[in-house]
């Protein structure tokens, strides 16, 4: 885990806050330990802080205003990771890499409250040295004490203009530290975005938002109307979403029962898109890496309600088992897609939702951002381009596969689909979410944060010859 950028500070320019130091006994404070804990687990284990921070919660029994500090410390601090080093880097004679983890982590949490909350300077400095001095011994508070200060004397646009480089001599590097991106993935979304800087801009922005938690109303199982009764709004597009404004969503009944579930729009659309598209036959479908079942779970829905059966499979166990309980009426198998454990042509319709980047979740999941690294990009490559030809084989001529990654990386889209050109008819995906405004020229539909309010997933679909 190694490092941005976004809003102000609710606190008046060149505040400074009094010493933190000198007090006999460190005060516990239980929401800024438990972000510390996940962060921690981040950097230890490649812990998932989306998985991670709600047992978190529920096993220390934090919960109102606590569990919303708590959430907001660790995923504000995971997210700016990038803007902050460098700050940490400026008023430091350490590199930010040659500071213990430990009390690394400790810092960026103050700096994120210094820099990105309204919480008062002098709390926030006052209760990040109470937990260095509680987690990581009372000499490293002293230090840590040092840097925070000289954090306070600036505003986020501040230190910014000290610390992000020119954007008119290096606008890649401008966009990673005042974003907090890797430059790789900022290159990448410039790429996927045609050149605009201004819209790369954007789209970052929109990374560092915090998502709103969409909920999709499984067909012939569960209602809008039920959604909206519980709480929710309806979602712009998706015939079957709603966003919940605040809240917890296992606590509504049809989704504790497994009638509903938490499912990102983009991720409803492009399951809708492939079962619209018009066929001549329509029995059987596959969802060829099914896990964690989010698809799977509409598909399954869709299909039964076409008196159509699924096939849903996926290569690892513990996320077939996922699917298993995120599906009703779906056949499931643990089966590796590259090698298929179904006849060729078997299929009406095939679901490839291919491992990828995930460049596109990066609202959801904050720390993903550091943990990627381009090198993985052609391996993931070469196993989306064995999917795509596997998936191919599976389904009929005359049916269709949806390609879909949640990445918006060109090498990951456009180039697996374009390798394939000669085996398959590529259809436009836009004549089948009609619902969507900007979808672009086609034949692909990429959606985005900045645009759709949604994650930035890829849909192709490919008819086969």
């Amino acid at each position: 885990m190694t490092r941005r950028g976004d809003r102000g500070t609710g606190r008046g320019p060149g505040g400074r806050p009094p010493a933190a130091q000198g007090r006999a006994r460190p005060r516990r404070d239980e929401a800024r330990n438990a972000a510390y804990d996940l962060m921690r687990a981040v950097d230890e284990r490649d812990a998932y802080a989306n998985l991670l921070m709600p047992t978190l919660l529920r096993q220390r029994r934090i919960s109102g205003r606590d569990a919303a500090l708590a959430t907001e410390l660790a995923y504000g601090t995971l997210r700016g990771l990038g803007t902050y080093d460098e700050v940490i880097a400026a008023c430091s004679d350490r590199a930010p890499e040659d500071v213990d983890p430990p009390l690394l982590d400790a810092i960026r949490l103050g700096v994120h409250q210094l820099l990105r909350t309204r919480i008062p300077p002098h709390a926030a400095v006052s209760a990040t040295i109470d937990l260095v001095r509680l987690r990581v011994g009372p000499g490293p508070s002293r230090y840590a004490n040092a840097v925070l200060r000289k954090v306070a004397g600036r505003t986020l646009e501040e230190w910014l203009e000290i610390v992000a480089p020119p954007a008119g001599e290096d606008p890649i590097g401008n966009l990673a530290v005042t974003h907090s991106h890797p430059r790789w993935i900022v290159s990448a979304m410039r790429d996927a975005l045609g050149g605009d800087l201004g819209e790369t801009a954007a789209l970052l922005e929109a990374d560092n938002e915090r998502p709103r938690v969409a909920l999709v109303a499984r067909p012939g199982r569960a209602t809008l109307d039920e959604l909206v009764e519980a709480g929710a709004e309806p979602a712009a597009y998706s015939p079957y979403a709603a966003y919940l404004p605040e809240g917890d969503p296992g606590s509504i009944r049809a989704v504790g029962e497994a009638r509903a579930a938490v499912q990102d729009e983009a991720s409803q659309l492009v399951a809708l898109a492939l079962a619209r598209v018009p066929l001549d036959r329509d029995r059987s479908w596959l969802d060829m890496c099914a896990g964690p079942g989010g698809k799977a779970g509409l598909l399954d829905a869709l299909a039964t309600q076409r008196e159509a059966r699924l096939l849903a499979s996926d290569v690892q166990y513990h996320r077939a088992r996922l699917v298993w309980n995120a599906t009703r009426e779906a056949a499931v198998v643990t089966a590796d897609g590259t090698e298929p454990a179904w006849r060729p042509g078997a299929f009406d319709r095939v679901m490839l939702d291919a491992p990828c980047t995930g460049l596109g979740a990066l609202r959801r999941r904050p720390e993903a951002r550091w943990r990627r690294d381009p090198r993985s990009v052609p391996e993931l490559t070469r196993l989306q381009r064995r999917l795509l030809v596997s998936a191919l084989d599976a389904v009929r001529p005359g049916g269709v596969v949806a390609y879909v990654t949640c990445s918006p990386h060109l090498d990951e889209t456009r180039a697996v689909v374009g390798d394939v050109g000669d085996r398959a008819e590529t259809l436009d995906a836009r004549e089948f979410l009609p619902e969507v405004p900007d979808l672009g020229d086609g034949p692909y539909v990429q959606f985005w944060p900045h645009r759709h309010g949604t994650d930035a997933m890829f849909i192709a679909l490919l008819r086969r010859r």
